[in-house]
C-alpha cells in the first residue's frame, strides 16, 4: 500500500444514551403526532395508574405506554383482544433502547370520531376559561336546600335521595327532572338547570320550598361514551358555568369523564359521592357541636378563674381599710415631724445669722463712716484744686465783658470796648486799644 493512499472514514462512536436520544429526536421530527390502529395485547395497569400494553396486527407489534392523566379520560376498561385506535407520540425508552408509543388518547375502533369531537370541544371550552380553577367556588358547609337534576327513572336519583335522607333528613331537596340520554337530553338538562337557577335567585315562587337553594347536583349513572354524550354538550357547559350557586357533577362511574365534570365547581366520582359531598352526617354536626361546647366551657372556665383572681386581689386591697389608714397615718406623722424639724432648723439658722449681724454691726458701721469721711476729704481736695481763685493766685486774670460774659478768644472783643479783669485780690476795668490773633 502506498503511504499516500486515502484512509476510509471512521464512523462516529456514539454513547448508547446519546444514540437513543438522537433516534428519539428523529422519530419526533419524522412521525409525530401519529395515529395507530391495532389489537391490544398484554394490557396491565400499574399501582401508579399508568397503563402498559402492546398493539399488534398480522404484520407487527408495538410497545405502548399510557400515563395516568390520559388513562383517567378513558370511557371504558381496555382488555386484551380489543380493537382500538390510539393517538400519541413515538419515542425511545432509553433505559432499554426500545421503541414505544406514548398514548395520549385511546378509543374503541369505530369510536374515534366521537372521541375526537370530545377532545375538540374540551380544548375549545378550556381556551374560553370554563375550566379555570379560579372560577371554582367552595361548597357551602351547611346548605339550606339542595337541588338535583337527573331523570326521575334513573337509579342515580334513588341513590342520591337515599344518601341525603340518611345523612341530612332536615335539608329540603328540590328535584328538576330531565332526560339524561338521547338526542333531546342536553336541551332538557339546560331547561332543568335554568329552572333551579330561577328558584335559587327567588325569581319564581317556591311553593312549599321556603329555603333558597345553595347547591345543585347534576347526576347520572355510568355507561358508554354514547350513553353519557348528553353531558358533552357545549350549550350545557355554558349553562353550568352561568350557575349562581356551586354545581357538583356526579356523572357515570369513577373512570367516566364528561365536559360537565370539567365545567362544574366540583366533580364527584359517583352520584352517591356527590350527595355525600354536600351532606355532612348529623352525627358529624353533633360531634362538631360537642367539640365547640367543650371549647366554650373551657374558655369560660378559664375566664371565670382569671376574673376571680382579680376580684380576690382587689378584695385584699380594699377589704382591710384599717391597715391602709394606719399606713397613711404613719406617713402623715413622719411628714409632720420632718416639717417641724425643718422649721426649727430654719428659725435657729436665721437667729444665728441675726446675732452675727448684731455683733458685727458697730464695727461695720465705724468702718463705713471712716471710709465715707476719707472719701469726702479726697473729694474736697479735688474740689479745691479746681477752684478758679487758686488759679488767679498764680498770676492769671479772668476777662469778662460788661455783662459778665467770659472772654475766651480775640474774636470776641473789638477796639475801644470796655472789659473787666478779675484778679486774685480784686477787679480792674480795661479798654481795648488793639486786638490781634496769633
Amino acid at each position: 500500500m502506498f503511504e499516500g493512499a486515502v484512509q476510509p472514514a471512521q464512523p462516529r462512536v456514539w454513547p448508547v444514551g446519546a444514540l437513543c436520544r438522537a433516534i428519539a429526536d428523529a422519530l419526533e421530527s419524522r412521525f409525530n403526532p401519529v395515529a395507530v390502529a391495532g389489537e391490544i395485547t398484554g394490557f396491565s395497569r400499574a399501582a401508579s395508574g399508568h397503563c402498559y400494553f402492546s398493539l399488534k396486527d398480522a404484520s407487527g407489534q408495538l410497545r405502548c405506554a399510557m400515563f395516568r392523566r390520559a388513562a383517567s379520560l378513558l370511557d371504558f376498561v381496555p382488555r386484551d383482544g380489543d380493537k382500538v385506535e390510539v393517538r400519541g407520540r413515538l419515542g425511545v425508552y432509553e433505559p432499554r433502547g426500545e421503541l414505544q408509543l406514548i398514548v395520549e388518547s385511546l378509543s374503541r375502533a369505530g369510536q374515534g370520531s366521537l372521541f375526537e369531537q370530545f377532545l375538540q370541544l374540551k380544548a375549545k371550552l378550556e381556551a374560553q376559561g370554563l375550566f379555570d380553577p379560579a372560577r371554582k367556588r367552595p361548597l357551602p358547609d351547611m346548605p339550606r336546600a339542595i337541588g338535583v337534576v337527573t331523570s326521575l327513572g334513573a337509579a342515580a336519583l334513588h341513590d342520591v335521595v337515599t344518601a341525603l335522607q340518611r345523612r341530612v333528613p332536615h335539608i329540603p331537596v328540590v328535584i328538576a327532572p330531565a332526560s339524561v340520554q338521547g338526542e333531546g337530553a342536553p336541551r332538557e338538562l339546560v331547561k332543568a338547570l335554568e329552572s333551579l337557577y330561577d328558584l335559587a335567585q327567588g325569581k319564581v315562587p317556591r311553593g312549599g320550598q321556603s329555603q333558597p337553594l345553595d347547591v345543585i347536583l347534576l347526576v347520572r349513572g355510568g355507561g358508554a361514551m354514547e350513553d353519557l354524550w348528553a353531558f358533552n354538550d357545549e350549550q350545557l357547559a355554558h349553562t353550568i358555568a352561568a350557575s349562581p350557586v356551586p354545581i357538583i357533577s356526579g356523572v357515570g362511574h369513577e373512570t367516566d369523564f364528561t365536559i360537565a365534570d370539567f365545567v362544574a365547581d366540583l366533580r364527584a366520582p359517583t352520584p352517591t359521592a356527590a350527595a355525600e359531598l354536600v351532606s355532612a352526617s348529623t352525627e358529624s354536626y353533633l360531634r362538631t357541636l360537642d367539640e365547640a361546647q367543650a371549647r366554650l366551657h373551657k374558655s369560660l372556665t378559664h375566664t371565670l378563674e382569671r376574673e376571680a383572681q382579680h376580684v380576690d386581689h382587689f378584695a385584699a386591697r380594699i377589704g382591710r381599710p384599717s391597715g391602709a389608714m394606719t399606713k397613711q397615718r404613719a406617713l402623715l406623722d413622719s411628714a409632720q415631724q420632718s416639717m417641724a424639724h425643718a422649721l426649727r432648723n430654719d428659725v435657729q439658722r436665721r437667729h444665728n445669722a441675726l446675732a452675727l449681724m448684731q455683733q458685727n454691726f458697730p464695727r461695720a458701721a465705724q468702718q463705713t463712716l471712716q471710709r465715707r469721711q476719707e472719701a469726702c476729704a479726697r473729694a474736697g481736695i479735688r474740689l479745691q484744686a479746681l477752684d478758679p481763685a487758686r488759679v488767679l493766685l498764680r498770676g492769671y486774670a479772668w476777662l469778662t465783658q460788661e455783662d459778665g460774659t467770659p472772654i475766651t478768644g480775640v474774636n470776641q472783643v473789638r477796639v475801644g470796648q470796655d472789659l473787666q479783669a478779675t484778679l486774685a485780690d480784686g477787679t480792674v476795668d480795661l479798654r481795648v486799644q488793639n486786638a490781634q490773633s496769633n
